[in-house]
């Protein structure tokens, strides 16, 4: 069954396909330019830096409800072990790692969302393989580097996090950002907080993901409605990231039913908006409301797996 007409109607008015050419592999990255770059710069006041990662490790955030997508699993492939045949000269240790590459703090590659048989820019859906993507990998992005903004949306609704189910929408965004007293400008690199990421904090992974809903099995979980994809879209935003695990709101955002996974489509394969997930904004979100400063230079670049899917990514705020 297709999306609904409303959720397609949408699609049409945000989509960016042939907007920087019929070989652009970036989407809204296109928007981080150098000047873009060079103002954002300007938001260093202090030089604090704020890691947004959740740590990588085999007891991680995958429970197993996203199949494949496992913790990383690190060994050792050398320990202590001396090259050169004398204990008083160099020895080496080696570790190796498997992991799934969205399994924590990432971003999702243009290539991880299809629908229709289309990836972004009409790609074709065949050009993902057993090898990966032979278009719009996450190799693509050579650097995420740029103003970021928090839009710490659990704070606007007077909780520590928001109510299972709640659509962040366009009206959401506006008015935190109008309470912070932050102006958004082309190119920024939006950050959305539910509050959500506390529970994986405290190990509570069960909260983390959401109200179990058995006859449909999925989770009822706050996260991005439809309509912030249009806010997304009038305001030229670059990327955006959330703290949560899927991103948007689950099962579907109210106001359109039956629309499961909708907004994955809508950023990633009509606007060619680059998202992410699983971004630890808890102390950033505290810091902020101390300061007052909302705004920060934000580097964020992906791994350059060639072919990938999306990639592991530690972001440091800088204020």
């Amino acid at each position: 069954m297709p999306y609904p007409q409303s959720v397609l109607d949408i699609a049409a008015r945000i989509n960016n396909w042939g907007r920087w050419g019929e070989d652009d592999q970036i989407g809204t990255l296109n928007f981080l330019t150098d000047e873009v770059v060079k103002e954002a710069a300007q938001c260093i006041r202090t030089g604090k830096r704020i890691s947004l990662a959740y740590p990588l490790h085999k007891d991680g955030l995958q429970t197993g409800v996203i199949p494949g997508r496992v913790n990383p699993l690190k060994t050792m492939v050398s320990l202590n072990h001396g090259m050169l045949g004398d204990p008083d000269m160099f020895h080496t240790s080696d570790d190796v790692v498997t992991m799934g590459l969205q399994c924590a703090t990432h971003w999702d590659g243009l290539c991880h969302a299809m629908y229709g048989g289309k990836l972004y820019n009409g790609h074709d859906a065949s050009t993902i393989t057993e090898w990966g993507a032979s278009v719009c990998g996450i190799e693509q992005v050579k650097s995420l580097t740029g103003r970021g903004v928090l839009l710490d949306i659990a704070k606007l609704h007077g909780v520590d996090v928001l109510e299972p189910g709640h659509a962040i929408g366009y009206d959401d965004l506006t008015n935190a950002a109008e309470a912070q007293g932050v102006e958004i400008r082309t190119g920024d690199i939006i950050l959305v907080r539910t509050g959500l990421f506390a529970y994986a904090k405290a190990g509570d992974l069960d909260n983390y993901y959401g109200e179990p809903i058995p006859e449909m099995g999925i989770v009822r979980s706050a996260g991005i409605g439809v309509t912030a994809c249009e806010w997304f879209y009038d305001h030229n935003i670059a990327a955006v990231a959330t703290d949560n695990i899927v991103f948007e709101v689950l099962p579907y955002d109210p106001a359109f039913e039956g629309a499961i996974i909708a907004i994955h489509c809508l950023n990633l394969v009509d606007m060619g908006l680059t998202q992410g997930q699983n971004w630890d904004l808890e102390e950033l979100a505290a810091d902020c409301a101390a300061d007052g400063q909302y705004d920060f230079f934000l580097e964020a670049s992906p791994q350059p797996f060639v072919g990938g899917l999306g990639s592991p990514v530690n972001p440091v705020a800088i204020k």
